[in-house]
């Protein structure tokens, strides 16, 4: 599948017309709605963001056309999927390959709660175990879910993150689609997790947007992932997507974002999660595919005795360019937290990370802590890291810090040594690299599955 053009008659972009298109096909209620056509008027004044914007500054978009991406329309019934289409998904130990109207078969070990899968943009497979249902928790497409269960989701639905900072954003405030929202009532535990899945073809759009709301005392783990699209060189692909977060008083969520596009995806997302008093998250971070991620990551600590730890794995190849900026914003007394982005990148590829801990000045007591460590599996790599401390109260414990260099010489030898090739000796060294992070992450499943899926990538060292 090559990517529609503007001379293609199925080709729609991101316009007036299409999002009046978007809207006449959905049972949105009202509200949303209008929240669509006030992001589009802002676009209509919003040019792409330029190096002026300090998020915005290490990010090359002269290749990125816009005019060249919009909503995509429904595949047709009976259109098979392309083979392979979502074999990459990390968490996906076995995928089965079926017609589009037969769903998207992700399989992770362990029993699973609910799935949802999108393709280009439509839904194409929800489940939810019944008797979670019963119990009052709500998962599925957020058309549906918006109109039932307004009193779960509209005080949240588009407050978390900013719809309108700029163009991206505005594009998936207007167009965001085959999204999905989950509500667990209060003091439920769901013990397995909740997957979510979106896959794009060789050319495709996805803009879907996650809603998560826990209430007070609830537990939920929620798995993401994306994959898909064209490899370099081919059409590619385009997602511009979100991610809302809101942990309740006393309430624990395990959050996973696994991003593993083919190597022509241009991935943009804006992520935050709002931990309120006793709340508690664990967010984990992968991010192995995408020709170019521009990626915001905040935490916003809004009650006392708010906890958070950020856990970011990264490797990239090739000619691969992913910016992660990330904010652990304290706004409350006596909360914590503890960030680990760690990343190791081949031939000539770049990461840059760009984390800031702000201190409100009523946020006394905080104990904040960010890391990034970055390993050069090639000397035509580069990291950027860029740490920053803004406190304005005077009773806190912030601390951060940094490093990137090559893989020890010695190391390589040593193993080789002992009998290994410099492949198995520079996936030993990669794996000892990554193991603090992997320590962190508490999902066996996860755990593993990047393991696996980083081991596969790497090759010797040069």
């Amino acid at each position: 599948m090559t990517s529609a053009t503007a001379s293609d008659p199925s080709f729609t972009a991101f316009d007036r017309a299409s999002l009046e298109r978007l809207v006449g096909s959905t049972s949105e209620p009202e509200w949303v709605v209008e929240g669509r056509r006030a992001a589009l008027e802002r676009l209509e004044s919003l040019g792409l963001p330029d190096r002026r914007d300090e998020n915005w500054m290490r990010t090359d978009l002269r290749l990125f056309k816009p005019k060249a991406w919009g909503p995509r329309p429904a595949p047709a019934a009976g259109t098979a999927a392309p083979e392979g289409l979502l074999a990459a998904a990390i968490l996906s130990g076995e995928v089965a390959e079926h017609a589009v109207d037969a769903g998207v078969d992700s399989r992770i070990e362990g029993r699973l709660a609910g799935r949802l899968g999108t393709l280009d943009g439509h839904v194409v497979r929800e489940e939810l175990d019944r008797e979670l249902a019963d119990r009052g928790v709500v998962f599925g497409p957020a058309e549906r879910f918006l109109a039932e269960r307004p009193d779960a989701f509209r005080p949240h639905w588009f407050s978390v993150i900013d719809p309108q900072c700029d163009w991206f954003a505005a594009v998936h405030a207007a167009f965001h689609a085959a999204s999905a929202v989950l509500y667990v009532p209060p003091g439920v535990r769901i013990a397995a997790p909740l997957h979510v899945v979106a896959g794009i073809t060789d050319g495709g759009v996805d803009t879907s947007h996650v809603l998560v709301v826990l209430d007070e005392g609830a537990e939920a783990t929620v798995l993401t992932e994306t994959a898909g699209g064209g490899a370099a060189g081919t059409a590619g692909g385009f997602h511009c997507g979100g991610t809302e977060i809101v942990v309740g008083p006393g309430a624990f969520l395990r959050m996973v974002n696994l991003q593993n596009w083919n190597t022509g995806v241009w991935h943009v997302a804006r992520q935050k999660a709002v931990v309120q008093a006793g709340g508690r998250l664990q967010w984990t971070l992968g991010a192995l595919g995408s020709r170019l991620s521009q990626v915001a990551q905040d935490v916003a600590l809004v009650g006392r005795g708010a906890e958070a730890q950020v856990n970011g794995v990264m490797f990239t190849e090739g000619r691969q360019h992913l910016v992660y900026n990330t904010l652990q914003h304290h706004e409350a007394p006596a909360c914590r937290s503890d960030l680990l982005y760690k990343g190791a990148l081949q031939d000539r590829s770049r990461l840059v990370w760009r984390g800031m801990i702000k201190v409100d000045k009523a946020a006394q007591k905080t104990d904040g802590y960010q890391r990034n460590d970055n390993l050069m599996l090639s000397a035509e790599a580069r990291a950027d890291s860029i740490p920053g401390l803004e406190i304005e109260a005077d009773d806190v414990r912030c601390t951060h810090g940094a490093t990137s260099g090559r893989v020890d010489a010695e190391q390589i030898f040593y193993a080789q040594a002992r009998g290994l090739s410099a492949d198995e000796a520079a996936r030993l060294v990669v794996a000892g690299f990554f193991q603090q992070v992997f320590d962190r992450i508490t999902i066996p499943q996860v755990r593993e599955a990047l393991a696996r899926a980083i081991g596969r990538r790497i090759r010797r060292v040069s």
